[in-house]
């Protein structure tokens, strides 16, 4: 596994790491929460790669991070009203919004049902690795299943995906102890709160009063 460090700032990704990723690599990388475990969601054959690594169970659907907001109507076959202000008010940022998937996604990330969970991060790494993939990357944490995911350390990981992953992204410690905040919104524009995160559910319930 490549290692590179230091990729904040603007963004800034080692051409390689592209190039791997385009040609169904792994890459692990920084978010604005803990960091990711990247692939090009398009690709069935990266896809798989990316639960083995990851010992995930099949039929779990994986999270998606956007480069824009412009990228939402190739996963989503919808975008109900309250979506539409959750994304205003909490993107870029660790809000994961589930919403009815788009016809015709890989069954990897939509884990075989009818919704996708999309994502756009606060973190500029993040946001160009999603772009250089076609607007869109997987966004599971980079941890094995049902271990923590809370890197201090480049050594560490490079010691946990070495042979696994092609190229670690390092941006010092994880940002943040919690995942991303994940709600669902239904087409007919009910809120379901699933996983309290990063942003507390307080905050989402008193921004969605706000605009009744």
């Amino acid at each position: 596994m490549t290692l590179s460090a230091g990729v904040s700032g603007r963004g800034d990704i080692p051409p390689g790491a592209i190039e791997s990723l385009r040609a169904g690599g792994l890459v692990i990388y920084p978010t604005d929460t803990l960091y990711g475990m990247g692939v090009d969601p398009r690709s069935p054959g990266a896809l798989a790669r990316l639960f083995r690594v990851k010992g995930r169970e099949e039929g779990k659907p994986l999270p998606l991070l956007l480069a824009d907001g412009r990228r939402v109507g190739a996963w989503a076959a919808c975008t109900p009203g309250a979506a539409t202000r959750l994304m205003a008010g909490f993107w870029p940022g660790a809000l994961t919004i589930v919403l009815p998937a788009a016809a015709g996604l890989p069954p990897g990330v939509t884990g075989g049902g009818d919704t996708v969970g999309l994502r756009i991060p606060a973190h500029p790494v993040a946001r160009a690795l999603a772009a250089a993939a076609g607007g869109a990357i997987t966004g599971t944490s980079a941890n094995r299943s049902g271990e923590p995911g809370l890197w201090q350390d480049a050594d560490e990981m490079l010691a946990e995906f070495s042979g696994e992953a092609d190229w670690l992204l390092w941006d010092g410690p994880v940002a943040s102890v919690s995942p991303s905040t994940v709600v669902a919104v239904s087409a007919s524009d009910n809120v379901t709160f699933i996983r309290e995160g990063a942003i507390p559910f307080s905050t989402i319930t008193e921004f969605l009063k706000r605009g009744t």
